[in-house]
């Protein structure tokens, strides 16, 4: 049987972290893999490293089997140009099973047009230009990677490796993708859906020592009364003061700034401890286990269940089995009884 095959396309000043870690993730499942760019030898990145590309673009057949892969890099405003790159990449799409990218990848598909009408993310931060420079591309910023048909596109670093687990997944099955994610140390299919947001993404630093102190407060303990008179008192401000000051310096309104806090602190919880979910909701400041449901699956797209069967880390896993192990024996009757 013919192992499946992903040819990545690099160029000068790729992000070098975006080429490795999804080359690690189909290398370590025994796909054939190549290096394109716009010549063939060493080719270095955005932070120095250089990388020997197999074969230029000139050279390559683009009928190619497998998966296209394009990564992204800070100089991806000048490959995008490089007509010898993107025209080869439109060739290659129409003859390739799938094309992917990696972060700003995304940006060379989109000058190729093969993103028009298709929805697509990219890196969070690159999301909006990449939406008013290429207005027929559909762009979600917020999810890790995006399946729009034969098209997947995907956030930055990481999620690169994500998207390469799910075609993984996709071609050989879920049994191949888990030993991949156990060998790596990698979450098992981290959903597409899942939002590439965390706190220092989702919020703008407070400029002022007043509102880091508010901000700090939210953060030390997510589940108290976190009120806009709580609030308000411990800034020293009036609410409606304190509502202004907090949305301007922060891009968000207190009330949504503290669910997404205490959101957070509930995924730490799910992955890393085995509390029944009503614990973590009143820990947590959600006060009953429906409205953590309600708000965990409204920002993070899927189950509070379904995060932790997911996300659970390996030292939960090793202190409940610890656990399970110091447990007295039951009698027989009672081992029947609990099963």
């Amino acid at each position: 049987m013919t192992s499946p095959a992903v040819t990545f396309v690099i160029f000068d000043g790729f992000d070098a972290l975006d080429l490795a870690g999804p080359f690690e993730v189909f290398g370590e499942a025994g796909y054939e893999l190549a290096v394109v760019a716009p010549t063939a030898g060493p080719i270095r990145s955005d932070t120095g490293l250089t990388i020997q590309a197999d074969s230029s673009v000139a050279s390559l057949d683009p009928s190619l089997r497998g998966t296209l892969l394009v990564v992204g890099g800070e100089d991806v405003p000048e490959a995008r140009y490089d007509r010898s790159v993107v025209d080869w990449v439109a060739t290659a799409a129409g003859r390739t099973d799938r094309v992917a990218s990696v972060c700003t990848g995304a940006f060379i598909l989109a000058e190729a047009g093969l993103l028009d009408g298709r929805h697509a993310t990219t890196h969070w931060r690159e999301a909006e230009r990449l939406a008013r420079e290429y207005p027929a591309v559909i762009v979600d910023r917020d999810p890790i990677f995006i399946q729009d048909g034969r098209i997947w596109t995907s956030a930055g670093v990481t999620a690169g490796m994500d998207l390469a687990l799910a075609l993984v997944e996709a071609d050989l099955g879920p049994q191949t993708a888990l030993d991949v994610a156990r060998e790596l140390v990698m979450f098992l299919r981290r959903p597409g859906s899942q939002s590439q947001f965390s706190v220092p993404l989702w919020s703008t630093q407070p400029e002022s020592d007043v509102m880091r102190r508010v901000v700090e407060s939210i953060h030390l303990d997510p589940g108290v009364g976190h009120g806009i008179d709580d609030l308000a008192s411990l800034a020293g401000l009036s609410p409606r003061h304190l509502q202004r000051r907090f949305t301007q310096e922060t891009g968000l309104t207190p009330a949504v700034y503290v669910e997404r806090v205490r959101v957070e602190a509930a995924q730490r919880a799910l992955a890393e401890r085995d509390d029944p979910l009503e614990t973590i909701a009143r820990r947590y400041g959600f006060g009953t286990a429906e409205t953590l449901r309600r708000t965990f699956h409204r920002l993070v797209g899927i189950a509070p269940s379904e995060y932790r069967d997911r996300f659970r880390t390996t030292t939960s896993i090793a202190r409940h089995a610890a656990s399970e192990a110091s447990r007295p024996a039951q009698p027989a009757h009672l081992e029947r009884i609990s099963s």
